[in-house]
């Protein structure tokens, strides 16, 4: 079985060029939006990284629209499973998701400061890519986010089969418009959807 995943966006907070950073998971007639800003057409669930995230109250006001709650939780239909697991970014609880299908396993994890161990070995990982070549720390040192440099570095490290940088930051946008490309994985492109089938390595269509 095939689950596409569409880059709904792939800025930062505040990004003066991208959408904020969401996937569109979809299967056998299911679909999944997780995190994003704002919902299209008829969803299955809206997942969220972080339920105190500034774009929270949009979220929340375009899922009650669709009739739903917008949450950090699981979802499991038509044998796909999408689950949080926690990573480390700020002071409150964060998390990521693992989107798993027979053979197949995706991760969306678009803010973190730690790369997350539980990512190692995906056939395809969405990650942090707010930073360029140094993270950037928060206030009061209570987390922040990594930079392209050392995400990429880990994830090579790790077995992430393919690597897609989709929470894209100022210092990255700065970067890319150079013409900067990381060690290893690209630059994800909004509108753009990945197929993760089992057996297969992950591809764009």
């Amino acid at each position: 079985m095939t689950v596409r995943l569409r880059l709904w966006g792939v800025g930062a907070m505040n990004s003066p060029r991208y959408r904020p950073a969401g996937l569109l998971a979809a299967w056998r007639g299911r679909r999944v939006l997780l995190d994003g800003d704002e919902g299209e057409g008829a969803l299955d669930a809206w997942l969220v990284c972080d339920e105190r995230a500034e774009l929270m109250p949009r979220i929340r006001r375009a899922a009650t629209g669709l009739g739903l709650t917008a949450a950090v939780a699981s979802y499991e239909a038509a044998g796909v499973a999408i689950r949080p697991s926690p990573v480390r970014h700020t002071s409150h609880p964060t998390y990521g998701y693992v989107i798993e299908t027979a053979g197949a396993r995706a991760v969306w994890a678009p803010e973190f400061w730690e790369f997350p161990e539980w990512a190692a070995g995906a056939d395809l990982m969405f990650a942090d890519a707010a930073g360029w070549d140094r993270p950037i720390r928060f206030a009061g040192g209570v987390g922040g986010h990594a930079c392209v440099l050392e995400v990429a570095r880990a994830a090579r490290e790790r077995g992430v089969r393919r690597l897609i940088l989709a929470h894209i930051g100022r210092p990255s946008i700065r970067a890319l418009d150079r013409g900067d490309r990381p060690p290893f994985g690209e630059w994800g492109v909004e509108g753009r959807t990945y197929r993760l089938t089992p057996g297969d390595n992950p591809v764009a269509v």
